[in-house]
């Protein structure tokens, strides 16, 4: 009888284990979480993910996928951590150095990106896709932290690769542009003329370059051409309006300065610039709203202050006149024309002694900048190949 209990009681303890078994939960499939992703069910396959690295910590496969349904869902600085996780499990597993890459370039962390595409572009095999879109990435890299020095030869080496990408050439036209490299820009524009003859942005690069180059006449045609074929391509005409500004030209800029406006009303360089235009013409009643809104938007324009100090000055109302040009010589402290406004005012007001303190202040800036081209010139001398001569003695003439 004893044994025989003892046998019921072995099957009994047999059963209840087995039947705990059965209900311990097993972690889902790697097919199963596959298939979730698939099914784009991302929160039910992150969780079956994480249950799989629960049981298998040392796969790189779990971090690498959660990583992917995060970047999927445009949650790249979440996908970040994940795919460095999977990386430094096991760095062989192909595409995802590039999706780390690629994460950190579109979550704008492009100084970190620039190390990851430098390494695929090392081992990406000479003239392949792979080697075009890291050569890309690793330009627009450097474009998006404003090195255009070194952004321009990597988008020049994809531009020869792909001669007929519009966007891509326009980008190279900038970065050349934006690192001074002028008549650079006008062979790429000419390339994107046989692509789109009527490019306005190309019309506007071209136009900044042959400014830089001091040939008004022909940025300005550019500008001009830019309008033409754009006229709502944003700065478009606040680009020509500048450069009439700059050549003095003010009823011609006026209107172009009003049409940048109709296209975006905030355009606050467009405001300020058209407001400082109406100054030179002596319009001050026209020139104070547009003024003061640039002020309200954006206090650091030293130039706002200043030409609402003149505004004022012209008034009689010397109290805000003061208080505008002592905001712009803090915003302009090397400005000649705000000390010398300022002196003028301090005059009018009887305060001779700062009026002369502001006077002096410009007299000092004029001769420094004096100075300063005088020693450029004497520079240039010494470098050119006429001081670098040997001298002879002027032949005696008979008498």
């Amino acid at each position: 009888m004893i044994s025989l209990a003892h046998g019921w009681l072995r099957f009994a303890w047999l059963v209840v284990a087995a039947s705990s078994l059965a209900q311990t939960p097993q972690p889902p499939t790697r097919q199963t979480a596959l298939a979730l992703e698939q099914q784009g069910k991302y929160v039910e396959a992150e969780a079956a993910w994480t249950a799989i690295l629960k049981a298998q910590p040392q796969n790189p496969e779990p971090y690498a996928q959660i990583g992917l349904i995060e970047a999927r869902q445009q949650r790249y600085k979440e996908a970040i951590p994940y795919y460095r996780k999977a990386l430094a499990l096991n760095p062989a597993v192909p595409g995802l150095r590039l999706n780390l890459a690629l994460a950190l370039f579109k979550a704008g962390e492009l100084q970190q990106a620039i190390p990851e595409f430098e390494a695929l572009l090392k081992a990406a095999p000479p003239n392949s896709s792979d080697t075009q879109r890291c050569t890309v990435l690793l330009g627009m890299s450097y474009y998006g932290l404003a090195r255009y020095q070194e952004a321009a030869p990597l988008l020049q080496q994809a531009a020869d690769r792909d001669p007929k990408n519009l966007p891509l050439l326009l980008t190279l036209a900038h970065s050349y542009l934006w690192s001074k490299q002028m008549q650079k820009v006008l062979d790429v524009y000419h390339l994107i003329l046989e692509i789109d003859p009527d490019s306005a942005e190309a019309d506007m690069i071209a136009g900044e370059a042959l400014d830089d180059m001091k040939d008004n006449e022909g940025s300005t045609k550019m500008f001009r051409a830019a309008v033409k074929a754009d006229p709502k391509l944003p700065d478009v005409h606040f680009g020509l309006a500048y450069l009439l500004w700059t050549q003095k030209k003010y009823p011609e800029a006026v209107p172009e300065f009003q049409a940048e406006l109709a296209n975006d009303p905030n355009h606050e360089q467009a405001l300020l610039y058209l407001g400082d235009t109406y100054i030179q013409m002596n319009r001050f009643a026209d020139a104070q709203p547009l003024l003061e809104k640039v002020a309200a938007l954006s206090p650091e324009f030293g130039l706002a202050h200043l030409d609402l100090g003149i505004v004022f000055m012209e008034a009689g109302h010397n109290d805000d006149a003061l208080r505008e040009l002592t905001l712009a010589v803090k915003q302009m402290p090397d400005d000649v024309n705000v000390h010398w406004r300022l002196g003028r005012l301090y005059r009018t007001l009887g305060r001779k002694d700062e009026a002369r303190a502001e006077f002096d202040k410009a007299a000092s800036i004029n001769k420094a900048a004096d100075d300063d081209l005088y020693q450029k010139i004497a520079n240039g001398r010494k470098h050119s190949p006429a001081a670098e001569a040997p001298t002879t003695p002027a032949p005696q003439t008979q008498p």
